[in-house]
């Protein structure tokens, strides 16, 4: 009755600020850096992916731990570990690594978007454009016993994306037994408003590309909520989880598997070990702070901090 009353009689909102104006090009900031494999010019290229910014129904108070400052942790961690593989000559892969921290996740993947078409459309060489061998895409890896590797195309047999799934497989099995994994096959929908992960822009432009996450759908309340606080947030789970696929993609970039080496060995240890108290400390910085896309520009803190 009352929501009847107020349309009906054209109630009006009105604040006393300046009138708000659509702004037409918006500029969505993003961070990327490069690991170059060692060999020629024409290396595969593997790329890794996390969206920055955070959603709820009250910007300021969108802290966005899990979805996706899980991702964005677990970005960071494998760039300070690969980076200190390849400054060794006799661990310097021939693979290039390209690491992406995209602004614009929650507003359907835009700063992705642009950067494809920046990178894909408008330039005569990147990374992007010559021979890309994957694109992994992290969200939502901090609570939970279970990872789901979502595709939008099955991988097929003998590709590096398919090796790359068989790795995970085996490194979940014979490490890590308690953890549930299984591939979600989920064909793209363009009639939906929204697209459902951040490897569906990748797809879209026909590079192989998948996400990797402990929930099972695209629909989970909590990926877009300001109930997604850092309590929520199980650090074992999330250290784990980037030792399952920091392990899988050395074995992959490396060819372990084909040399021989066991399933149970572990890669990761010692001196190279994962380190919690960084991830920890990564979380608390990305949680203590709202991270929706309309109060950051290129110039905030938070990027410089990130970059």
């Amino acid at each position: 009755v009352l929501l009847h009353t107020a349309t009906a009689n054209g109630f009006q909102m009105v604040t006393s600020g300046a009138q708000s104006k659509a702004i037409n090009d918006w500029l969505i900031p993003s961070v990327e850096g490069r690991l170059t494999g060692l060999g020629g010019e024409d290396l595969p290229t593997v790329v890794i992916v996390a969206h920055y910014d955070s959603f709820g129904v009250a910007p300021w108070l969108s802290h966005g731990a899990d979805s996706n400052g899980s991702g964005i942790s677990v970005l960071l961690e494998l760039a300070r570990l690969f980076s200190r593989l390849y400054t060794y000559r006799r661990t310097h892969a021939g693979y290039n690594l390209l690491f992406f921290a995209s602004g614009g996740g929650k507003f359907n993947y835009q700063g992705t978007k642009r950067w494809l078409e920046d990178n894909l459309d408008h330039t005569d060489s990147s990374l992007l454009q010559d021979n890309v061998a994957f694109v992994l895409c992290l969200d939502t890896l901090g609570r939970g016993n279970s990872l789901h590797l979502h595709v939008s195309k099955p991988p097929k047999e003998g590709t590096l994306q398919h090796a790359f799934l068989r790795e995970l497989e085996m490194v979940v099995a014979s490490q890590f037994p308690e953890v549930k994994f299984s591939m979600v096959h989920k064909k793209i929908n363009l009639a939906e408003d929204m697209l459902a992960w951040e490897h569906e822009r990748f797809a879209i432009r026909r590079l192989p590309a998948f996400t990797i996450s402990h929930l099972e759908s695209h629909r989970d309340s909590l990926r877009n909520s300001i109930m997604d606080r850092r309590a929520r947030i199980d650090t074992k789970a999330l250290t784990r989880n980037t030792q399952i696929i920091a392990e899988a993609l050395t074995r992959v970039i490396y060819n372990l598997t084909e040399k021989g080496a066991p399933a149970d060995m572990q890669i990761f240890t010692d001196q190279m070990q994962i380190q919690q108290e960084q991830l920890e400390s990564v979380m608390d910085w990305l949680s203590s702070q709202p991270r929706a896309a309309q109060l950051i520009d290129k110039d905030s803190t938070f990027l410089n901090t990130l970059e």
